[in-house]
């Protein structure tokens, strides 16, 4: 055990209060029970509290029974421990499932709620998954660090700054039903100023809630959970809650924080393939476009792909995966080609036959020839009238009122969720398709409260996300090595369970290829998630940096006159050095304000402690007149030498630690324009 992360989780956990109450005991992850014993102990209020029958739980959970038992983990980095809190007369039991990272400092738990009772349960509303107050320096400001959500915009994924006031909670929530939709994005770092804080992140693929508020006497308190809750349980029935994760971090910057969180995410919230986390691709679309009215790829036929595919391997710039996206299924386009397009078609999951006529196996056959993986793009949560799903299991469809063209498939039905499981699982399989691409491009909200039962409001919501979950991990299971692309209308489903399954390779559909847009949208997302990807659109060098991410989609027009070979290679085996410095620490350095100006520029810095090497990615915009840009470096060692080189044209200078620390000004002539220099400790 690293003696320094103990001593570290030892002084922030004695440190919390949870509804008031003070952690005073001594801390052993050897011994668990005695951190336990502290927050979950018989007698005491725990860090969660719902309604019952319209009376607050912290009134009478203290005199519920109460047990603590440990359970077993494959991970060994993780303890599990599950405290059940049941009520002797109703036999309704809370279940809370803990997670316990001392390495990370890191505590997560979710709630179970089971009815053991013959009959119904008592109301239950206002259930915070956690409700928390925690200390802070009452000499010094409390913080906290919000991200906006997935709006189509150049601000997409901002971070930004709040000076929490007393009695004025901030308030966060997504709108429509996905996670990451638009207001709020579920993961923030609240912040004694100082001193440390914690980062907290939600994981619920729906309308989770957080307020954050300032409190004259007990510090900071954080209640979150789902938003719309007001239900019974039936006998023997059992719902969960949202996934609720606190890691802990010390010291007076508050980037500390993101980038033990962003090491959390990748031991323990990303996809594992042989027990490592999974490296996600860089990835090459089939085609360019097609003449109007084809739109996407309904006008993509199996002799086009092959040759497409094929051309990628010629010009040496081969993918790791090739990408094929909506429009392959039957029903759509036509032999005048004005038929149904790709968004007004799905629900009917069966390759074209007229552009397939063999099914996806001669193409994939090729790809994994030319040593890449098979991509295909798939909606199935979102079926048309008159498609093969809805015409067949009109039992399994969602409706709401005033939609008659558009059902949503019921995942929260175990028949029809087991079905579909079967089904893609076996398409995958026949044709030879690796990795599985799913998108979801409707508000799903209406749909949940149209399709709640009396007195039951958010049942459907709990029943479906739990079966997403289900869905999702069947195809894990099934297939060891898959990976999931978790696509929204770009990246409007992001939360600490889709990260713990899948990554989103296509973070936002904000104007494809606008440079100045994706450079803010790496910036934002980098502060959380070291896994997230987009599409490249130009071959010119400063466009190709601004999307530069951990995975990244290759949407050349390779039969045009636009691009150079030698430039498209250049630039492909850049991206594959850069591409694991992603993995480790990141440092913004441009601040937390508007860049979304034509005359600002904006840089960041990728540090690699593994190897004490680093890069810097410095971008100016066409109407920044300045020649140069001055960023200041994190984390390096103040007497040392660093050799720096630009990638551009290789020129190496020597510096120390301390001035590249104190200021360092990387040339960047012309507008726009942008270089990338690396760094090693000599």
């Amino acid at each position: 055990m690293n003696k320094k992360y103990l001593i570290m989780l030892v002084f922030i956990l004695l440190n919390l209060v949870a509804m008031g109450q003070s952690w005073n005991g001594p801390l052993s992850i050897e011994k668990p029970e005695l951190w336990l014993n502290q927050v979950f102990a018989k007698g005491k209020i725990p860090p969660f509290s719902f309604v019952l029958d319209g009376k607050p739980s912290s009134s009478f959970i203290k005199k519920w029974k109460h047990s603590l038992k440990k359970e077993s983990s494959a991970n060994q980095d993780e303890l599990r421990y599950t405290v059940s809190y049941t009520d002797p007369a109703s036999k309704l039991r809370v279940d809370c499932q803990i997670f316990l990272y001392a390495k990370f400092n890191a505590v997560e738990w979710v709630l179970h709620f089971t009815n053991g009772g013959g009959g119904n349960s008592g109301q239950l509303t206002n259930v915070h998954a956690v409700d928390l107050g925690m200390p802070y320096a009452a000499d010094k400001p409390a913080h906290l660090y919000a991200s906006e959500g997935s709006d189509h915009n150049i601000n997409d994924f901002r971070l930004k700054k709040y000076t929490l006031q007393t009695g004025q909670p901030h308030h966060m929530e997504p709108q429509n039903g996905r996670s990451s939709d638009k207001t709020a994005f579920p993961f923030f770092n609240i912040e004694s100023e100082g001193h440390g804080g914690v980062i907290v992140a939600i994981g619920w693929t729906g309308t989770w809630y957080a307020d954050v508020s300032r409190e004259a006497t007990k510090g900071v308190r954080l209640q979150a959970g789902m938003k719309n809750t007001d239900l019974y349980l039936l006998p023997t029935e059992t719902i969960r809650t949202p996934r609720v994760s606190m890691s802990f971090w010390k010291g007076n910057n508050f980037i500390d924080g993101h980038n033990q969180f962003r090491q959390f995410v990748l031991a323990h919230h990303s996809r594992k393939i042989d027990g490592k986390f999974a490296e996600y691709p860089l990835s090459g679309g089939f085609e360019w476009g097609d003449p109007a009215p084809c739109n996407e790829y309904t006008c993509l036929t199996e002799d086009m792909a092959i040759a497409f595919a094929k051309r990628y391997k010629q010009f040496g710039i081969m993918p790791e995966v090739m990408w094929l996206d909506a429009g392959w299924y039957a029903g759509v386009g036509g032999p005048d080609f004005s038929g149904a397009n790709w968004y007004n078609s799905v629900g009917t999951w069966r390759v074209d036959t007229t552009r397939f006529p063999r099914g996806f196996k001669p193409l994939s056959d090729v790809v994994h020839k030319l040593d890449a993986k098979f991509m295909v793009w798939f909606e199935p949560e979102r079926v048309m009238k008159g498609s093969e799903l809805a015409t067949r299991f009109p039992q399994w469809m969602l409706k709401k009122k005033g939609e008659e063209n558009m059902f949503i498939y019921n995942l929260g039905n175990k028949e029809a969720r087991e079905y579909l499981s079967k089904y893609i699982g076996d398409f995958l399989e026949e044709n030879g398709i690796d990795y599985y691409r799913q998108d979801f491009n409707t508000p799903i909200q209406p749909y949940w409260e149209a399709n709640d039962e009396p007195k039951r409001k958010g049942i459907a919501e709990i029943r479906y996300i739990e079966g997403l979950y289900a869905y999702w991990d069947s195809l894990l299971e099934r297939f060891p090595n898959l990976l999931i692309d978790n696509c929204s209308s770009g990246g409007r489903r992001i939360d600490l369970e889709t990260t713990s399954r899948s990554a989103p390779l296509w973070r936002t559909d904000y104007q494809y290829g606008e440079p100045n847009g994706a450079q803010n949208h790496s910036y934002g997302l980098n502060f959380y998630l070291p896994l997230h990807g987009t599409g490249v659109f130009a071959f010119d060098e400063y466009s190709f940096h601004s999307v530069l991410s951990s995975a990244l989609v290759l949407n050349w027009d390779l039969t045009g006159q636009q691009g150079d070979i030698r430039e498209m290679r250049r630039l492909v085996a850049q991206y594959k050095l850069l591409r694991p410095y992603f993995y480790e620490n990141y440092y913004p350095l441009s601040g937390l304000g508007d860049l979304t100006p034509l005359n600002v520029s904006i840089a960041y810095q990728l540090d690699r402690p593994s190897d004490q090497t680093g890069v810097v990615v410095a971008m100016k915009r066409k109407e920044n007149t300045a020649d140069r840009v001055t960023v200041r470096l994190n984390k390096l060692d103040p007497q040392a030498t660093y050799e720096l080189v630009n990638l551009k044209d290789n020129t190496q200078i020597l510096k120390r630690g301390d001035e590249l620390m104190a200021g360092y000004d990387i040339e960047l002539k012309g507008q726009p324009s942008s270089a990338v220099v690396k760094y090693k400790k000599k």
